[in-house]
């Protein structure tokens, strides 16, 4: 498996002067999602938990569940990394209207979608979902940055954690692209036999259209991030019932959507 980060030397300029500096920097490189030899996805990616990433994309953007993939290869080829999925037959060859063919920028999960119905589809409401304590929810994306080694690093990555009701961030992953982060937690937790139903989705990133249309199809119930989602993701949220909050950080947050899984003591809004 290829390096996720790489040295490199830079000069710092300033009112001081100049200075010679060393950086390490994230690695990213192109990674194909191929099903049964067809490519459905080309994305750039960071080099590692790749079968992961592999099985909760494939969950995420309607290609196969967990439980259908037969088995997984990650093979590294001169030009980037193939993650190869084997289904039955029957699934792969239902996929063409679904087939991407693209090289999508770390910054948008959405690129390379042949159709507004696709990118825009509707999303099943979640279940009833994990219960938190507001203190928990505040503190989360906290402790989410003890789980993230390659940011601290690079400075330069993304983060997707998953936070049990006192248990505190029990998973994370890493990735240069946020929505890639995301699919890489989301596949662990598959994988691992966690149910995405038994806590929240932490996010080091704004909540786009894309995170809620994953988190939701994972089957979590709560999503929670440092920035601030997007318009048509809150009413995306707000339709599948799922508890979004925004701007966790420094034992504050606020809850825009769907607030009845988080409990606090008082109940009057200031």
């Amino acid at each position: 498996m290829s390096a996720t980060s790489h040295s490199a030397r830079g000069l710092a300029l300033g009112p001081d002067g100049a200075r010679e500096v060393a950086r390490t920097l994230p690695e990213e490189m192109p990674v194909a999602i191929t099903v049964n030899g067809s490519t459905q996805a080309v994305m750039m990616a960071t080099p590692a938990d790749l079968e992961e990433f592999a099985t909760g994309f494939a969950l995420t953007e309607g290609i196969a569940r967990p439980d259908q993939i037969e088995r997984i290869e990650v093979i590294d080829l001169e030009q980037g990394i193939e993650a190869r999925l084997w289904v039955a037959d029957e699934i792969a060859e239902a996929l063409g209207a679904r087939r991407r063919a693209m090289l999508g920028p770390v910054g948008c999960g959405l690129c390379g979608i042949d159709s507004l119905e696709q990118a825009l589809r509707a999303l099943p409401p979640v279940g009833e979902g994990a219960r938190f304590e507001m203190a928990e929810i505040a503190a989360a994306t906290d402790l989410l940055r003890d789980h993230q080694p390659l940011h601290d690093r690079t400075h330069a990555v993304h983060a997707a954690g998953f936070l049990q009701p006192g248990q505190g961030v029990v998973m994370a992953r890493e990735d240069v692209g946020r929505h890639n982060a995301l699919d890489k937690l989301i596949g662990a937790l598959l994988r691992a036999g966690h149910d995405p139903a038994s806590g929240a989705i932490l996010l080091t990133s704004r909540v786009s259209v894309e995170m809620v249309q994953k988190t939701v199809l994972a089957g979590c119930a709560t999503l929670v991030a440092v920035s601030a989602p997007t318009a048509h993701a809150l009413r995306l949220a707000e339709g599948a019932g799922l508890t979004l909050a925004a701007f966790a950080r420094r034992g504050a947050v606020e809850i825009y959507a769907n607030p009845t899984r988080i409990r606090r003591r008082d109940t009057d809004v200031a």
